[in-house]
This record gives structure tokens, C-alpha cells and sequence, in this order.
């Protein structure tokens, strides 16, 4: 990337359509601690259509949010819902110190959150808690290696390379120097 190149400041937020707008409140404020920080209720013009839904912000400490909408028209509901199959693979991940990472398991646990709702993997580059919200989707909160600055040096350089050596058929793992099987 070119040093110069202007990037986005940070995430505003990131949105999903939820089926209970209370029971995501209460997950992400009451239980994960996300203070509401916002709601708004809206009435537009989208997608040739007037749509009219809820939309609330849960605020990050840099004044970012996850965002969740839902609709009071049921066939908006069913258009937008979340119904997506669940896949670890699609989630949102926030950064996280290990101290907040430990509260937040111990927040589940006293919440008697369903221990198949939530697991902890180690990647090598990253140690990670992931847990479902009510519509399935994962929240993944994730501390950085104690060597990440190290890490990120070693990885940049070959990062298109490597994309590169994948795209062509060869997709011999190169996590093997921080990542356990």
C-alpha cells in the first residue's frame, strides 16, 4: 500500500438486522457490558419502497458502534432478517486486552449464557473469545500476541505474495510458526 494513501479514520459501525431488538439490547448491554448509545427510529424511502424500522447503537470506546435494525413490517423483516446460516467465518471481531477478554467470559458465565454459545481458540497471532448473539451472529473478541509488532513486520511484506501462492493452488499453511494444531 502506498504510505501516502488516505484510509478511513475508523469503523462508524457495523449493521444487522436482529429479530428481537430487545433480547440483542439486553446481550450486548446487559450482558457484554455495550452501553445503548443510540436509537433512532426511522421512516424512508429504500429500495422502492417506505420502510420503517429501529435502528440502536452500542458504543465502542473509540466512538464506534455495532449497529442493529429492526423492521416493523413483517415482509420487511423477512426481506432484510437474519436468517444466514451460521458460519464461524462470518462475524464481526473487536480488539479486546486480555483483562476485558476475561470479564466478558466471566460475564457469560454469570449470565448462564449456554456454554455452546461461546468458545476460546488460540490462532497463534491472536487469542480469541467468540460468542453468539441471539440471531447467531459471532461477536469475536480477540487480544493481540504479546510479539505482535514483530509478527506484523514479518507477515506485511509477503502478504500479496502469499495471496498469490494461494489463488495458484498451493495452500500450504504458513501459520505455522504462531498458530498450535
Amino acid at each position: 500500500m502506498n504510505a501516502s494513501a488516505k484510509l478511513p479514520q475508523r469503523l462508524h459501525h457495523n449493521a444487522h438486522v436482529v429479530k428481537d431488538l430487545e433480547k440483542t439490547r439486553s446481550f450486548y448491554e446487559d450482558v457484554l457490558g455495550l452501553p445503548l448509545v443510540a436509537t433512532w427510529c426511522e421512516q424512508t424511502m429504500l429500495f422502492g419502497k417506505e420502510r420503517t424500522y429501529c435502528h440502536c447503537f452500542f458504543g465502542l470506546a473509540d466512538e464506534s458502534a455495532l449497529a442493529f435494525f429492526q423492521f416493523a413490517d413483517a415482509s420487511d423483516q423477512q426481506e432484510f432478517g437474519p436468517e444466514l446460516p451460521v458460519s464461524g467465518f462470518r462475524h464481526i471481531a473487536l480488539k479486546v486486552d486480555r483483562s476485558l477478554q476475561d470479564q466478558l467470559l466471566g460475564r457469560l458465565k454469570a449470565a448462564n449464557y449456554p456454554a455452546d454459545k461461546y468458545y476460546v481458540l488460540e490462532h497463534g497471532y491472536c487469542h480469541s473469545l467468540y460468542a453468539l448473539d441471539p440471531d447467531n451472529m459471532i461477536v469475536e473478541f480477540t487480544t493481540d500476541h504479546p510479539e505482535v509488532e514483530r509478527i506484523n513486520a514479518e507477515v506485511l511484506p509477503k502478504a500479496h505474495s502469499e495471496l498469490k501462492r494461494w489463488l495458484a493452488g498451493d495452500h500450504a499453511p504458513n501459520n505455522t510458526a504462531y498458530n498450535r494444531h
